[in-house]
């Protein structure tokens, strides 16, 4: 039975039209920055992955439009540089594993240059109206993680302020078409919304029933029953929440906001509904909690608690202000005792009696 997309790459493809829409709008801006130009390739050499719904869309315009020998030329080069990908990726685990700084190996793949599939000799992308979003947006500064990027043959200065494309934010709605997509195929593969795959993988996988793990009739009875039997578990992470009714991205729990310097990206619920450039939308504003009344004990101390140190007494450091790092966990407690592997709570049983001031 032939699977049916066509409802998730009609969104799919609004995303598109956004990310060339913001595209269009950087490159009438700085037209003397943005070189992209028939012919180049530099894009073309990047190492990245799609999501789900990525991958779908693309591996179903490459089967409908190459059969027989072009098809075979594509997949031999597709073939080639998935190789080469899956031998960089397994390096890279190992490394990890050996105790090298990850951010730093993720810098270095991200200088290896791996040759599209798609590429053809004379450096024209052969499904150049297909192409994935990062494609399409390669040229104009971007950022992601917290670190900007813009390509090598453009004309953006380093250290000049200029409007930024937040990939985060692309992949969160990207991620969530994915999560919403899996969920429609009734699978029995958890994780498949999470899934990434290079371009080269993408072409080469036949994206059946079987592969994407979807039910067949009579099959469901028969995994509530075995649920039923097994203890039950706690589900948590993002696909557990998109489960639970918030396929779109609203709604998801411990929102910190989508300011970069808080929490790179946004989910579907206070991102914005088109790509922000170059500001990051506000974060939504926290409700006034009202401060708890101070005991007595300690707002009244005694004549020893306000006295002077003494000589042999060293005064304690004034406690640090949090900083944006920190925002996201609780702040210590007043009564906590600084220490040199942090601070230590008081047990629930005891008082935390104020220190001398």
């Amino acid at each position: 039975m032939a699977l049916d997309f066509n409802e998730f790459f009609k969104k799919y493809a609004a995303i598109i039209g956004e990310s060339d829409q913001v595209f269009g709008t950087v490159r009438a801006r700085f037209a003397e920055n943005v070189r992209c130009e028939k012919g180049c390739s530099d894009c073309c050499h990047a190492l990245f992955d799609l999501t789900l719904v990525e991958a779908l869309f693309l591996n179903a315009a490459f089967s409908a439009r190459f059969q027989g020998k072009d098809r075979t030329r594509i997949l031999k080069r597709a073939d080639e540089a998935d190789r080469l990908v899956h031998r960089l990726k397994r390096d890279a685990f190992r490394a990890v594993k050996d105790g090298q700084n990850a951010q730093e190996i993720l810098l270095e793949m991200a200088k290896v240059r791996v040759r599209c599939p798609l590429l053809d000799d004379e450096g024209l992308c052969e499904m150049y109206d297909a192409r994935p979003v990062t494609c399409r947006i390669y040229g104009v500064p971007t950022a992601i993680g917290g670190e900007a990027h813009t390509c090598g043959k453009s004309g953006f200065e380093k250290g000049k302020a200029y409007p930024t494309v937040y990939l985060d934010r692309i992949q969160d709605r990207l991620y969530a078409l994915s999560h919403e997509l899996a969920t429609g195929l009734n699978t029995r593969f958890k994780g498949l919304g999470d899934v990434l795959v290079p371009v080269s993988l993408a072409l080469l996988t036949e994206y059946s029933e079987e592969y994407l793990g979807i039910k067949k009739p009579g099959s469901e009875a028969k995994a509530e029953a075995k649920a039923k039997a097994a203890p039950a578990s706690k589900a948590t992470g993002m696909a557990a929440r998109l489960a639970a009714g918030k396929a779109k991205g609203k709604g998801l729990a411990e929102c910190s906001g989508c300011s970069p310097e808080t929490k790179q990206g946004g989910c579907g619920g206070c991102a914005p509904k088109s790509f922000t450039i170059g500001q990051a939308p506000e974060r939504p504003a926290k409700k006034a909690v009202a401060k708890k009344p101070a005991d007595k004990a300690a707002a009244k101390p005694t004549a020893k608690a306000a006295a002077k140190p003494s000589a042999n007494e060293t005064a304690k450091p004034a406690a640090k202000k949090p900083t944006v790092a920190a925002a996201k966990t609780p702040a210590a407690k007043p009564a906590a005792k600084p220490t040199g592997k942090g601070a230590a709570k008081p047990s629930a049983n005891k008082t935390a009696k104020p220190g001398k001031g």
